[in-house]
């Protein structure tokens, strides 16, 4: 089989500030980071995708073939995660012609899944890549991100739009359903410590939660999510004019907000702490919440010793600019499998 040596690529991201309001339509701060999927295609006689360093092999199957809707979270929640990638892909095929050839593909994940740092949209955020590539399909970062919310629907059911909109274009920006993604400048590299609780949760679970928690108490939860985007909004200026310590202090801020939601949990809880405690300006939970990944916003100097204070937890050092791993730069630092939330980010 012939396959072209030129890997495309869907990043990972972090969410700074305004996770779960985005879903309501309040903004969000999120940040690209320089690990993510790569991703290969090449013609074949079926439609076949490999996975690495998962070591599995997926042919495209809807959930329910008589169906294109997405599932709901219950139903995420204890569906196989290979079912959920082979139905993503399904849905992603599907949105090219008829005639199109059969493709190979082949993608490396360098992300955990479930952690909050976008995996599952990585990695539709590639494939989509890689096909339009072999097939000779032309589009914009744009382009790539609206059709990458098809795949994400499948395993997040009413997405954000932060993940795909991120991996596919980069950078760092303000993110609102409303008006879209708006790029936000910064005269220096943010530098952050991102470090995994090792506790996995479904970002389609969560979003659900914090759904029912409006249902019985909505002036509570919208109260909360309007003071999430104050400090949305304050932390763009914080970052245009390069106020690391306001960043942080708004970051604290929004962790605390979270909490009050029940989105945290004690490891990440204590995660935070010590990162505060060995010099971050600030340290949050990225993502859906429930487990995942946490991030501290740090001096590039004071990186290792906010890393080593989160040891042994799997750890690296991200910027905007950047990413350095806390152990072998030309390895993953994470090799584990979809859980049965997968590939959530």
């Amino acid at each position: 089989m012939d396959r072209s040596d030129n890997a495309v690529e869907g990043r990972g991201k972090v969410i700074l500030l305004g996770e779960h309001g985005v879903v309501y339509g309040h903004p969000a701060i999120a940040m690209s980071i320089d690990r993510g999927v790569r991703a290969t295609a090449a013609l074949a006689t079926q439609d076949l995708l490999t996975v690495e360093p998962w070591q599995v092999a997926i042919t495209p199957r809807l959930l329910d073939e008589g169906s294109t809707d997405s599932t709901s979270a219950e139903d995420a929640a204890q569906t196989e995660p290979q079912s959920l990638l082979a139905s993503a892909l399904a849905h992603v095929l599907a949105s090219y012609p008829e005639d199109r050839p059969s493709v190979h593909l082949h993608a490396e994940v360098s992300l955990p899944a479930g952690a909050g740092l976008g995996c599952s949209a990585a990695l539709g955020v590639a494939i989509i890549r890689a096909i339009d590539a072999c097939i000779g399909v032309a589009r914009s970062d744009v382009q790539v991100a609206q059709a990458a919310l098809v795949w994400e629907k499948v395993f997040h059911g009413n997405p954000s739009g932060i993940d795909h909109q991120m991996s596919a274009r980069g950078g760092i920006g303000v993110f609102q359903r409303a008006q879209g993604f708006e790029e936000v400048s910064s005269r220096r590299p943010i530098t952050l410590v991102v470090a995994h609780s090792e506790e996995t949760s479904s970002t389609k679970a969560m979003v659900a939660h914090v759904a029912r928690l409006r249902t019985r108490e909505p002036q509570s939860v919208d109260k909360t999510f309007e003071a999430i985007a104050a400090l949305v909004r304050n932390g763009r200026l914080a970052i245009e004019s390069n106020d690391w310590s306001t960043l942080g202090t708004l970051m604290d801020l929004n962790q605390a907000l979270l909490n009050s939601l029940m989105l945290s949990t004690s490891r990440l809880e204590e995660m935070c702490l010590a990162a505060r405690d060995s010099g971050a300006y600030g340290a949050k939970l990225t993502g859906a919440g429930g487990g995942g990944c946490m991030v501290a916003l740090v001096e590039p100097n004071d990186a290792p010793r906010v890393l080593a204070a989160l040891e042994p937890a799997p750890a690296f050092i991200v910027s905007s600019s950047r990413v350095a791993s806390s152990s072998d730069e030309d390895e993953p630092a994470f090799r584990s499998r979809p859980s049965d939330s997968e590939t959530n980010g």
